[in-house]
């Protein structure tokens, strides 16, 4: 849970209020666990389980009032434990970006992340015995189901790239990734073939992994570029402590199905580093 109590709880006979002991052994009477602190722990609990998620969301699953989510959730971030996605609505045009809560690093070692130590050894030992082709392997893996569930609803956006981006972002935010997709439009005097859409993900449920395995970061990318349809440049992450995951989809070149050739991104859009990117 986000937070315990030090004292130690002694049942006193005859009595339904807990006791706790003292440093000096006496017990003493301890009043009952703030309401508050429960009620917070609810709250943590259901932006883990279900986060990315709105206060009003929050608010209709567990039966509180919007005065009373908000107050809950501005203390949980204030904490610490969760932080403030804004993810555009699809569709919503350039209307504000909606307030999205999900843990963040310091929540999820407050709730433990022991799983993700346990892969993290895990393919460092896979890594040692087989070598870096291995690792490469079972990110592909990993990867490959993606792949398959989003392709379908990729494909029914046609053949635009826009339209797939959008898709594309759309999949990955049901998946807990916080995602967007902004549509950037050269004008002239640059030539339309550097119009693009920007990618974003304000999320990686593998961000730790990923920081000691940069494949799996590649690896994605490579989905991406094969599920939209052109080849795609990814500027930044979050793994190598970037705000967010970027990934630069030219939309000015070859229409989805058509022959690939890889082609570098326009100058200044190779991935840059911590220091020179902006907050989302």
């Amino acid at each position: 849970m986000y937070s315990m109590t030090n004292a130690t709880v002694v049942p006193f006979a005859g009595h339904g209020a807990p006791r706790t002991t003292t440093d000096r052994g006496h017990v003493a009477v301890s009043p009952v666990a703030d309401p508050d602190e429960r009620t917070r722990d609810r709250v943590l609990g259901a932006v883990l389980e279900h986060g990315p998620i709105s206060a009003a969301e929050l608010g209709d699953m567990l039966g509180f009032t919007p005065a009373a989510v908000r107050r809950h959730l501005d203390h949980l971030d204030r904490s610490g434990v969760i932080e403030v996605k804004r993810v555009a609505k699809a569709g919503a045009g350039a209307g504000r970006p909606a307030r999205r809560y999900v843990l963040s690093s310091q929540g999820q070692s407050t709730l433990g992340n022991d799983y993700l130590d346990i892969a993290t050894l895990a393919l460092k030992q896979l890594q040692e015995v087989a070598g870096d082709d291995a690792v490469r392997a079972f990110a592909v893996e990993r990867f490959a189901d993606m792949e398959r569930r989003y392709a379908p609803e990729i494909e029914q956006a046609g053949t635009d790239i826009t339209a797939r981006a959008r898709a594309l972002s759309e999949a990955l935010s049901r998946d807990g990734f916080v995602a967007s997709a902004a549509s950037i439009e050269a004008k002239a005097p640059l030539p339309a073939a550097l119009s693009s859409v920007q990618l974003c993900q304000g999320h990686c449920p593998i961000q730790q992994l990923a920081a000691h395995f940069p494949v799996f970061c590649d690896v994605e990318t490579e989905v991406f570029s094969r599920l939209v349809g052109v080849d795609v440049r990814r500027l930044s992450t979050l793994a190598r402590g970037g705000h967010v995951c970027t990934t630069h989809i030219p939309t000015g070149r070859l229409a989805a199905g058509g022959p690939q050739v890889p082609q570098a991104a326009p100058a200044g859009l190779n991935e840059v580093t911590n220091h020179q990117q902006e907050r989302p």
